[in-house]
């Protein structure tokens, strides 16, 4: 859905800071997560919000909003090769290049 852009120079001149970023969004979706599937109260204002959580985990899985580059390798590549076709990139970028090395095979935390 969303990539997180940090510039190069930061990264390079923190470079715990793109790991840390990571860890931090998988908190907060391990923790929006939780929030979803509770019943007790409504986190959104929309009614069967709970009937349609279970139903898109039936149909997707429990991890329907899948984090990292290796969960994503077949959308990242779709994603740079229609940038590519379409003109809006010069070159087809690598997956490999469009993260900080440090996280590219970062599994769940």
């Amino acid at each position: 859905m969303h990539l997180i852009g940090i510039r190069r120079t930061l990264a390079e001149q923190q470079p715990w800071l793109p790991v840390s970023v990571y860890k931090a969004f998988l908190l907060a979706k391990t923790l929006c997560m939780a929030e979803l599937g509770q019943i007790g109260h409504l986190v959104v204002s929309l009614p069967w919000s709970v009937a349609e959580h279970d139903r898109l985990r039936a149909l997707m899985g429990e991890d329907f909003w899948s984090y990292g580059v290796d969960e994503n390798r077949h959308v990242l590549e779709m994603l740079a090769r229609y940038s590519f076709e379409q003109g809006l990139s010069a070159r087809r970028l690598p997956v490999e290049e469009m993260f900080a090395f440090a996280t590219l095979e970062l599994t769940k935390i």
